[in-house]
């Protein structure tokens, strides 16, 4: 199959996650929005299941970043050379009668022919992001597409767009284009083109050069058909491929789930820590039998408020974004096994009408064999009738 899916079901290496500079993507929202509340029965199955695989395996050279995974694989005549740099930055607030939405500027720079300038500079919504996602997965089927940052759809965040938000919202963006440059493939996608230099002007005249509404419903009713009906003998390879992906997926969840729910609860406890604080001081000051005793648990309260901020502080660049956009990538290459299957089931349609047509031509050319063959013997049989 096309594509850079794992070659075998127990490498997981095939999910790049995040960038090792400043730049890493990070589609989680803060932590403190989520109710995770309902999750208390899925937290005891992690415990007793088996891990993905043998921690002890595990190298002391091995990569711990994601991206620092897949950047391993390079081909060997392969030159280290960029010729496409993009920057998404300066977020944009607009308010219309209808909606409110955010746009980013998107700066391109190249040295590619194919370019009419070597400068572009164009703003763009995240909807036109998700445009750019879906026509890769249309063009490439089974290509692993980097995954967008969700749609904003949270409890409990009371301003819409924060400054927090937009700024996450931005580095993912930054970096779900910086991937599409460097893949090998679709770099050279005509549609990703025309995101990167069309106005915005251009780039709505081009979408609507697209299937229209009643061709895009045949297309999704023939995919739910070919789902319903399931492929007949998938390959063993895929199979497993499959399977693996499915328990990665569960795995890789509860782990995001539990991530945010430490967070959350170090974020309550260390809110806590700073109330009873300022509490043991005054009770010092009125209690002049217990205040060396009360002044030394504000002071331990202090020294532990420093230790859990500074715990803290690298979660939710360092560990809870990768964790999250490994989630990510689990539904995007779930997302491809399931067009293969797709694209399988088709063929597998089309053979199967294709040996019924050469069912009814053998028959017809049978049937069109015999017919000649008794006007053969009907011709014969008149000369002798005629000469008694």
């Amino acid at each position: 199959m096309e594509g850079e899916l794992p070659a075998a079901p127990e490498r997981s290496a095939g999910l790049p996650a995040g960038d090792g500079g400043g730049d890493s993507p990070s589609a989680l929202l803060p932590a403190e929005v989520l109710d995770l509340d309902g999750d208390e029965d899925d937290l005891e199955v992690f415990s007793k299941d088996a891990s993905l695989m043998d921690m002890n395996s595990l190298s002391p050279t091995m990569p711990t970043s994601p991206l620092s995974m897949i950047n391993q694989v390079k081909f060997e005549d392969e030159p280290d050379l960029k010729d496409l740099f993009i920057t998404v930055d300066e977020p944009e607030s607009h308010v219309t009668t209808l909606e409110t939405f955010i746009t980013y500027r998107v700066v391109t720079k190249t040295s590619r022919g194919e370019f009419d300038s070597s400068e572009f500079e164009v703003r763009r919504r995240y909807q036109d992001f998700l445009w750019l996602k879906g026509k890769l997965e249309e063009a490439h089927p089974t290509l692993i597409i980097p995954p967008l940052p969700e749609k904003f759809i949270v409890k409990g965040m009371v301003e819409r767009f924060n400054d927090d938000f937009i700024e996450t919202r931005r580095k993912a963006l930054h970096a779900f284009l910086n991937r599409i440059a460097d893949h090998p493939t679709l770099t050279f996608n005509e549609d990703f083109k025309v995101f990167l230099t069309a106005q915005a002007w251009e780039l709505s005249s081009h979408k609507k050069q697209g299937p229209g509404l009643l061709s895009k419903m045949g297309q999704t009713v023939r995919a739910v058909a070919w789902s319903v009906r399931g492929v007949k003998s998938r390959p063993e390879e895929f199979t497993d491929m499959n399977d693996f992906i499915e328990t990665f997926s569960q795995k890789i969840n509860l782990i995001d789930k539990i991530s945010q729910r430490i967070y959350k609860e170090e974020r309550e406890y260390l809110d806590e820590m700073k109330e009873y604080g300022p509490i043991h001081s005054l009770w010092a000051e009125s209690e002049e039998g217990l205040a060396d005793t009360l002044s030394g648990v504000a002071s331990c309260l202090a020294r532990c408020c420093t230790a859990t901020e500074r715990r803290l502080l690298g979660l939710p660049e360092a560990l809870l974004p990768v964790v999250h956009e490994y989630v990510l990538y689990s539904e995007t290459l779930m997302g491809v096994m399931k067009r293969r299957d797709q694209i399988q089931a088709e063929l597998d349609s089309k053979v199967e009408a294709l040996t019924y047509k050469r069912a009814d031509t053998d028959l017809c050319l049978a049937t069109w064999e015999t017919f000649l063959a008794s006007q053969s013997d009907l011709s014969s049989k008149e000369p002798c009738e005629e000469n008694p």
